[in-house]
């Protein structure tokens, strides 16, 4: 009898053993993840051409151009209410350098989302963030496509898509 505990003991801790060896693996490849996407550029800035679309910070009110392109206007913080950002093809948003759109906020990843366009509509993806995206005040987990008008929030910083 003592024989057949003691396996079972043993088995057991072997089992325990291979659970924390997968966690600690998947948690290393979460931090090399990370890293990626925190060193290569953002896909707009790789195709050359359309990186010259993306502003390097808000458009100043009288000089936004018309037609097919949308535009991300702040609606809070209070301080960059107003500010308009000229949105490109794809742009990403976030705190780091290369985001299309800066967002200086403690509560916004550095990668946060992606706007892009497909078939003549703009999508909004959501890139793995800690504090989530919101439209409408409804997190999202899929793409979702944003229309004019709608409010998109990335960590304490809300957004109202115009065209």
């Amino acid at each position: 009898m003592f024989l057949l505990t003691s396996l079972d003991d043993q088995n057991l801790l072997r089992a325990l053993e291979i659970i924390v060896v997968v966690l600690i693996w998947l948690f290393f490849l979460r931090v090399i993840r990370a890293v990626w996407v925190e060193v290569r550029p953002p896909k707009s800035k790789r195709r050359g051409a359309e990186a010259a679309e993306v502003p390097a910070g808000p458009a100043p009110e009288g000089r936004r151009r018309r037609g097919r392109n949308a535009h991300l206007k702040v609606v809070e913080p209070e301080p960059q209410r107003g500010w308009t950002y000229e949105l490109a093809d794809e742009v990403t948003l976030g705190r780091a350098a290369g985001c299309g759109v800066r967002v200086e906020d403690a509560y916004t990843s550095s990668i946060h989302a992606r706007l892009y366009r497909r078939d003549g509509a703009l999508w909004v993806e959501d890139l793995g963030s800690t504090n989530g995206t919101w439209v409408n005040t409804e997190r999202i987990g899929l793409p979702t496509r944003l229309d004019k008008g709608d409010l998109l929030q990335v960590g304490g910083t809300v957004f109202e898509v115009s065209r």
